[in-house]
């Protein structure tokens, strides 16, 4: 009968070796889970306020006429990082000012290859913040020398453009210049706004109808 120091040893050391082997997947894969990241931020709601919709927020950050944002976990979570917001409307605005046409005005899009390609916002950088490296090096250059950054994802829960967002400031781009697009791609298409598939650039459309 072998004793029980040896085995306990032995278990220790299975329960170590295998520890390790996970870290390393963990760390190799795209999809790994990220060890710094909190993926239970502690968010307060202030009880007795009604649902604020996420898109209704200006590009300051700050809640529109009437709105209140402490019952909303997305926008909260997106303050305290200290990321500003833009609307539905501002990210239109945005898209239609002519400085859009010259690169001073730049949006991002924070999802993966086979969503950015299925359909984007026209004229709209990628940055799957998964694989950086594949991504930064190009849009990187456009956001620092623009004088404002929108970035989106799907919308909604999606925290992508969060993660892109903090990427791109620490990354170098001016804070005052960055804004999160909350509705995303979502908003987008149901508002019956133009999208644009395949490459950025192409000039293929894909048909977008507004929601009654």
């Amino acid at each position: 009968m072998r004793s029980v120091r040896p085995v306990f040893l032995e278990a220790l050391l299975v329960g170590a070796v295998g520890l390790l082997v996970a870290l390393a997947a963990n760390a190799l894969s795209p999809r790994g889970l990220r060890l710094s990241r909190n993926y239970f931020p502690d968010i307060r709601v202030a009880s007795g306020n009604s649902p604020a919709a996420a898109t209704n927020v200006s590009a300051t950050g700050t809640p529109a006429a009437g709105t209140n944002l402490s019952a909303d976990p997305t926008i909260l979570r997106l303050q305290q990082r200290g990321l500003k917001l833009a609307s539905s409307s501002e990210a239109s605005e945005l898209f239609n000012d002519p400085r859009y046409e010259q690169g001073l005005i730049v949006f991002v899009d924070a999802r993966d290859d086979e969503h950015y390609a299925a359909g984007h916002i026209p004229r709209a950088w990628q940055l799957n913040h998964y694989r950086p490296e594949g991504y930064l090096p190009v849009v990187l250059p456009a956001c620092v020398s623009a004088m404002k950054v929108v970035v989106y994802c799907n919308g909604g829960q999606c925290d992508d453009s969060e993660f892109a967002a903090v990427m791109l400031r620490e990354a170098g781009v001016p804070p005052d210049n960055l804004l999160v697009y909350v509705g995303g791609i979502s908003d987008w298409t149901t508002q019956g706004r133009p999208v644009e598939s395949g490459v950025r650039g192409s000039g293929q459309f894909v048909t977008s109808k507004p929601t009654p």
